[in-house]
């Protein structure tokens, strides 16, 4: 069998089999009898013939030659007939030509093409392996990959053939997942609020992540960065705040979860209700809040600012910023149909709108449609004016600053946002989250006015 890694070893056609065989066995119940003895092999011996290192690495280049076609069943031919496949992306052992040609139906779709960046071979009688590091460039996406790689070859039929092939991702680049329950993510609000009763601004912005993103209720001005985010809780910490939720959404991902709803505060014996949305992250062993929308509840602001305009409007894979600002556009495409349908539809199976004009959180695809039939008839097209992505795995979120035309009025009108995309069982990004608020400093200077003029 090879010996250990850096030194190459040539052992018996006998001895090489039964290794071969012997790594089968533990499987072999779901074998036909007689299968995976290579002694049965043909032409399974080359001991006649002496085989480079350089040959041996050769059979790298066939292989991804046959990922350059583009076509499955190329590839699937340069596995032998009982080859066992452990892909870089999937779960299930492939152990048969159709179950590899399934994977690759689906993996060449990337326009794969690989490098070995560093490898170590073994070469025995009638068997080779070459083990080591590859780097895959994705010609779909120019996506660049590294991944471990083993390949056990076999001389079959007089070709060498691939008997064994596992490639695995890169593992200190893994995230282990972090198992959190709903209870939990709840309770993290409440570090949060721990930390607004110390009055310390430090120790609240220092439960925001490293490119947390804060839309604060009464600032126009995203806050991006540490100091920005302290610089908003140096003022608000003045009001002595201490707040409850009230009504409370969860959604949980990989190394990500969302809270999003309705809480309440007191500052300095004044009860003010706010819609919220807390996106937490695991970083560095910690969950921290790496995105934080709070907006005034928009209906009792409506009433007291009496706008002359109409109504605000309402709005194992990780994207590129550029996609990511993308999915905006299917959903602003889908407002210019006109059709609340297919606007609803843009959202997932378990969505959280809160939006521009209504208190009521909704929660599930009749909801989301009632909203978007009256906010259709305004006949909006958004545009973002400032964005801020954060992605992660099979999740992003992008949010910023907004503006709608209504085409039936001509009205022009800024909002804050906040999209969390997920992915859905078909694989198509959906809206698992959407956040919209009036700008609020311009909310309530008109409201401030209108009291005035009432005085």
């Amino acid at each position: 069998q090879p010996s250990t890694f850096g030194v190459a070893t040539t052992i018996s056609t006998e001895d090489s089999v039964t290794a071969l065989a012997g790594r089968r066995r533990k499987g072999a119940a779901k074998r036909k009898p007689g299968k995976g003895n290579l002694n049965n092999a043909p032409n399974s011996s080359v001991s006649h013939k002496a085989v480079e290192e350089s040959e041996i690495r050769a059979l790298f280049s066939l292989w991804n030659s046959a990922l350059a076609t583009g076509d499955s069943r190329i590839v699937a031919k340069r596995y032998a007939k009982e080859a066992i496949l452990l892909p870089t992306v999937s779960d299930t052992p492939r152990t048969d030509s159709a179950g590899i040609k399934d994977y690759f139906d689906a993996f060449l779709q990337k326009e794969p093409q690989g490098k070995i960046l560093e490898g170590d071979i073994r070469i025995g009688d009638g068997w080779a392996q070459d083990a080591g590091i590859y780097e895959f460039t994705m010609g779909a996406t120019g996506d660049v990959v590294k991944a471990r790689y083993t390949y056990v070859y076999v001389f079959e039929d007089n070709q060498w053939k691939i008997a064994h092939h596992h490639s695995s991702v890169m593992p200190e680049g893994i995230d282990i997942a972090k198992a959190i329950t709903e209870d939990e993510v709840r309770g993290l609000f409440h570090l949060w609020n721990d930390a607004l009763a110390t009055l310390d601004s430090d120790a609240v912005t220092k439960r925001y992540a490293k490119s947390g993103v804060l839309l604060p209720t009464v600032s126009d001005i995203p806050r991006t960065d540490y100091d920005s985010i302290k610089d908003y809780f140096d003022a608000f910490l003045l009001k002595k705040p201490q707040g409850v939720i009230l009504e409370s959404n969860v959604m949980i991902g990989t190394n990500w979860c969302q809270d999003a709803g309705i809480y309440e505060f007191d500052l300095l014996g004044d009860k003010v209700k706010a819609r919220y949305s807390f996106i937490y992250k695991y970083e560095d062993g910690q969950w921290k809040i790496a995105h934080h929308h709070s907006s005034m509840m928009p209906e009792p602001l409506l009433a007291a600012s009496a706008p002359s305009t109409s109504a605000d409007p309402s709005t194992v894979t990780t994207l590129p910023d550029d996609e990511v600002r993308g999915l905006f556009n299917l959903w602003n495409n889908a407002l210019a149909t006109l059709d609340p349908d297919q606007v609803a539809a843009r959202y997932s199976k378990t969505p959280c709108l809160l939006p521009t004009v209504s208190d009521v959180p909704r929660t599930d695809y009749d909801s989301i449609k009632a909203y978007f039939v009256d906010f259709l008839k305004k006949e909006p097209q958004g545009t973002i004016l400032e964005s801020y992505v954060t992605s992660g795995p099979d999740w992003c979120m992008d949010d910023g600053i907004y503006e709608f035309k209504f085409g039936a009025t001509g009205d022009m009108v800024k909002a804050r946002y906040s999209f969390v995309y997920t992915k859905d069982d078909d694989s198509t990004w959906k809206i698992a989250h959407h956040h919209s608020s009036q700008m609020p400093e311009e909310v309530v200077a008109k409201a401030s006015l209108e009291t005035a003029a009432t005085v």
